[in-house]
């Protein structure tokens, strides 16, 4: 962070009854903003957007140029900062021609929020970003989703997602051929064995989460449950269910916070997919409803309590339209290491109710509570295009009105795996699929799977140590 400028001019203190996500302005309020900056004392503002991969990306500025940026568009970025693969590099193909112009940075007042961990008043701002016409861009993935969610709206829809994300806690690490290990807790001891829903195993890093929890609280992150997962320090922490863009930003700072606390206990979190050898891969399951805008009654239910048709055309445009969204769901080489038979993660695209072998689990619930848990995405996803990719083929399947196939009996890993394997088996689903294409826009696909490609080709350029150990002397 930027050396700390002059702090603004004091005044009249927050009021201290109003929880951090009651007293942030409310949606286009600059003049709210402009407030809530100054009776803080703010003296640093991080602009942020999340990029494809979901990397914060942005600008770091004294709170009175901020404040003075707010009214003539003075906050700026390249467009290419939206073309970048996850190593820093770009495309050789140029995916929509563009220009690399200016594109101007939109603080949405209500996701402002303090950082919890520097010593010195900073708040952050989640930002759009638009061209100089004030036409969006349309590779930000905060407007893809967005883009989604105003599909729904059209239909008097109004979707409700509940994110629950895992991690792994691990050793610090500064040279990447070593494998990956489990930190020590407070015994002294690093994890061996599978310890789901270990208390004890939970309070080995009770000082860490501590301050997770603290940190989420200062910031208004609806997080809900902690539990330890099947993986050696491994955690899943649930969020309350809600708005899907308020939840998507909420769970990109997650994931910032989250890091920041483990790097002050001088361990790692890590968000990778599978980053630990024998042990289970790490998920962002996403609970999806869908209710009435004007009645807020659950559609996914009748008036009898049963599955609705709207459910059951969910279900299926989810069943024919996820594989062709991978891309979205497990961007990176690393992500199909998840997708494997019985390690807890999905291989197909059957459904079931209370099933966790399948792709898409239904709850037992009251008709209030009926939904769908997509159980494909993972952790390593950005979530702003995990959800727009999960609630756009719902969309696909309640719009062409598509019956799902019969719910399953017994473990789904019994089944044929129907998934892509790898990434380029991701990218070639994705680019041939019109209709997501249609729903997320051109533009959009375009740049994703020329980024993708990128990526895929550099990764090729990669010797790895199971190559070396099983080849080198034996071929």
């Amino acid at each position: 962070m930027p050396p700390p400028s002059e702090p603004l001019a004091s005044l009249p203190s927050v009021d201290p009854d109003l929880t951090p996500a009651e007293d942030r302005p409310g949606p286009g309020d600059i003049g709210a903003l402009e407030q809530w900056v100054r009776l803080r004392g703010i003296t640093e503002v991080e602009c942020m957007v999340a990029d494809l991969s979901g990397i914060p990306r942005g600008k770091i500025l004294p709170a009175r140029k901020f404040l003075s940026s707010l009214r003539d568009k003075g906050l700026r970025l390249p467009e290419s900062v939206f073309i970048q693969t996850v190593t820093g590099g770009y495309p050789e193909d140029d995916p929509i021609d563009i220009e690399d112009r200016d594109i101007f940075l939109i603080p949405d007042p209500t996701t402002v929020r303090m950082v919890p961990w520097y010593e010195e008043p900073t708040a952050q701002v989640i930002s759009d970003c638009v061209y100089r016409s004030g036409e969006p861009v349309s590779a930000a993935p905060r407007h893809v989703l967005k883009q989604v969610l105003a599909l729904y709206e059209a239909k008097g829809w109004h979707p409700i997602v509940a994110p629950e994300l895992e991690f792994f806690l691990v050793k610090m690490n500064d040279d990447p051929d070593y494998p990956l290990e489990p930190p020590k807790g407070r015994s002294g001891r690093a994890e061996t064995g599978s310890q789901a829903y270990g208390i004890d195993a939970v309070n080995e890093f009770d000082p860490l989460f501590e301050d997770i929890y603290d940190h989420c609280e200062a910031q208004g992150l609806d997080v809900d449950t902690l539990h330890h997962e099947g993986g050696a320090a491994q955690i899943e922490i649930n969020f309350n269910h809600g708005a899907p863009l308020a939840l998507a930003d909420q769970v990109f700072l997650f994931k910032r916070t989250v890091r920041q606390a483990a790097l002050s206990h001088k361990v790692y979190a890590t968000f990778m997919a599978k980053p630990l050898e024998g042990q289970p891969g790490s998920s962002m399951h996403l609970h999806q409803s869908v209710v009435d805008t004007a009645t807020g009654r659950n559609l996914f239910a009748d008036d009898a309590g049963e599955d609705s048709s709207l459910f059951r055309w969910h279900i299926a445009g989810l069943q024919r339209h996820l594989p062709e969204a991978m891309l979205l769901l497990a961007p990176n080489v690393n992500s199909y290491r998840r997708l494997v038979p019985d390690w807890g993660a999905p291989i197909n695209m059957h459904w079931g109710y209370d099933n966790r072998t399948v792709s898409l689990r239904v709850p037992y619930s009251d008709a209030a509570n009926r939904r769908v848990e997509n159980r494909l995405s993972g952790a390593d996803a950005n979530p702003y295009l995990a959800i727009a990719a999960s609630l756009a083929c719902g969309y696909l399947g309640m719009i062409e009105r598509q019956e799902p196939s019969r719910p399953i009996e017994g473990s789904a890993y019994s089944r044929a795996h129907a998934l892509p394997r790898h990434l380029p088996d991701a990218i070639e689903r994705f680019a041939r699929a019109r209709g997501l294409r249609e729903v997320l826009g051109e533009d959009f696909t375009k740049v994703l799977t020329s980024v993708k490609w990128a990526e895929w080709d550099a990764y090729q350029h990669v010797i790895s140590s199971w190559e070396r150990e099983y080849l080198l002397l034996n071929v």
